[in-house]
């Protein structure tokens, strides 16, 4: 498997758990098939790191744009197909996506140990396989973070986070150590073979693994990739918890990549390292990461998300710094354990706070576009830290990403990650069928949905207030358009009007769109209305679509109790 952030999970778990103690790191690992997976992802991401060591070093003799190229090749293509790929793990069986992404991976890693051992590899066709594998990773991210709820519930959601850290830090600390050995000793086509054979073990796990058929309906209707694509924008933009992890994102991101592109400059160039050398550096890092996850638990519940992000960044920023002025490799080791601790306190926490924020009808695209902003920024940032080195050097370089990380843990006060405490992304069907005399077409336009309140006397600010968060669900949900009308002759009468797209999108609302925190919401507006009153509603169509209904046909009955 290709390295994607380590997958977080959770929200109503499909298989159950054996009894494990509530806050031991180990409790995911009692569900049969997250075990059974997470030992197979170990060793695939193993053999990620091996390839890496291999394809970096094989490089290490061009300019340090070119070895720097090496993670923009591996990230790119998330930039480029996260979000189709999310549309595709939504829409269908996200185990066969899986699958097809990992036997698609190890037909490309085939082919590049092939080059390899026939010595015919160049560096731009080990970069054109690498942006191969990325896509393969594009492919498979999305599903493999949104069905991780179905692995382990909402409640281990830390502790899973944190065991996909130990897992890839695990891997880190083995596999370049193990990769810079054989590529010191037998050339890199024998870690290109590992990492095509590391593909097998997840493929056997998800072949055998029966995926319990998803227990609500598909919430998009029928709608296309486009519509999907604007689906995902328009969940993404009118929720604010998630707006702001992926604006921490972008601000962890950038600083944190100039250590993952300039490590292999750093070990050949100041620090006077082989392979070996380099592979062992990496495995400093991945043992720092491994030791610190045990302790990360207990950060958190003294720091809060907010506290060990700035922790996390912090520290980061400062194994930068060291590294900038460090040329004996003892010291630069030493500086580095702290690095794979800061790096997934960092990442489980941006991890978690997506997670905990999205619902299972729009989960694998929310995680595209995390994905998409987190590898993006990588892809990004690493060509820049290979120009930067190479115009002024690899101590200015290491230093402006420590700048970079003191800038992100600064803003963290005025930009913080909301509490996501009181946030249950659990689906809740709480609105009954539409009283309709007719049955509309699916796509016959659009409609136009209005509800109308009678609210108690002296409450109508409030209520107003508390229909903001009710505007944002209907949003997030598929209204294109919202508001709600005082009556300019009945002060306590107020109308809310939102128009969505099509009939088919207005049932996913009804059946697979809204959550328990949405039905919070409208229950703390409802909670305002006068006495003995319910709220009534009303289905529109479009009438330029033509006539849907003859003409004496009894119209649609008002005053149903359902909010749509």
């Amino acid at each position: 498997m290709s390295s994607v952030p380590s997958p977080p999970t959770p929200a109503q778990p499909a298989e159950p758990a054996k009894p494990a103690e509530p806050d031991s790191p180990w409790a995911p690992l009692a569900a049969r098939v997250f075990r059974a997976l997470w030992i197979a992802q170990l060793v695939s991401n193993t053999g990620t790191w091996m390839q890496t060591v291999g394809a970096q070093w094989f490089l290490v003799g061009e300019s340090a744009a070119v070895v720097t190229l090496v993670q923009t090749a591996s990230s790119l293509p998330i930039v480029l197909l996260a979000l189709p790929s999310g549309v595709l793990a939504d829409r269908f069986d996200r185990r066969a996506v899986l699958l097809t992404a990992q036997f698609a991976m190890l037909a490309v890693s085939c082919v590049l140990t092939a080059l390899a051992f026939a010595d015919a590899l160049t560096p731009l066709t080990l970069l054109a396989l690498t942006f191969l594998l990325g896509c393969g990773t594009a492919l498979m991210g999305p599903a493999w973070q949104a069905v991780q709820p179905e692995l382990v519930g909402r409640e281990r959601l830390g502790q899973a986070a944190a065991l996909g850290a130990v897992n890839m830090n695990l891997a880190r600390a083995v596999g370049p150590a193990v990769g810079g050995a054989v590529v010191a000793a037998a050339g890199p086509g024998w870690v290109f073979a590992f990492n095509a054979a590391s593909y097998l073990g997840i493929a056997a796990v998800l072949t055998a693994w029966r995926r319990p058929a998803p227990a609500t309906l598909r919430a998009g209707g029928n709608e296309g990739l486009l519509t999907a694509l604007y689906a995902a924008r328009r969940y993404v933009w009118h929720s604010p918890g998630v707006r702001r992890v992926l604006l921490r994102t972008m601000l962890f991101v950038p600083g944190g990549a100039a250590l993952w592109a300039l490590l292999p400059l750093t070990a050949s160039r100041s620090l006077g390292l082989g392979a070996g050398g380099y592979g062992v550096l990496l495995g400093v890092v991945g043992a720092g990461a491994v030791a610190g996850a045990f302790v990360l638990p207990r950060i958190g519940r003294a720091l809060g998300a907010n506290g060990t992000l700035v922790a996390g960044t912090l520290a980061f920023a400062a194994v930068l710094a060291v590294l900038a002025f460090v040329r004996v490799p003892w010291p630069a080791a030493v500086a580095l354990l702290p690095a794979g601790l800061a790096w997934i306190a960092g990442l489980s926490t941006l991890n978690t706070a997506v997670q905990m924020r999205l619902p299972g009808w729009v989960r694998a695209r929310g995680l595209a576009v995390y994905l998409l902003v987190f590898q993006g920024g990588q892809a990004l940032a690493a060509p820049v830290w290979g120009a930067v080195a190479d115009r002024f050097g690899l101590t200015a370089a290491l230093l402006a990403g420590a700048v970079l990380m003191l800038v992100s843990a600064v803003t963290v006060r005025r930009w913080p990650l909301h509490d996501a405490q009181d946030i249950d992304p659990s689906p809740s069907s709480h609105w009954p069928a539409p009283p309709l005399v007719f049955e509309p077409g699916l796509s016959d336009g659009p409609v136009l949905v209005s509800v109308a309140y009678r609210v108690a006397p002296g409450k109508s600010a409030e209520f107003t207030d508390r229909m903001a968060y009710v505007a944002r669900s209907r949003r997030r949900t598929g209204a294109l358009t919202w508001g709600l009308y005082q009556d300019g002759n009945d002060p306590s009468r107020f109308v809310e009007n939102y128009l969505v797209p099509s009939w088919s999108e207005h049932l996913a609302q009804h059946h697979a769109r809204l959550t328990a925190s949405d039905r919070r919401h409208e229950e703390r507006a409802r909670a305002l209305l006068a006495p003995g009153t319910v709220p009534e509603v009303t289905h529109a169509f479009d009438s330029a679509a033509g006539p849907v209904v003859p003409d004496g046909a009894p119209g649609i009955t008002p005053g149903a109790p359902s909010p749509g």
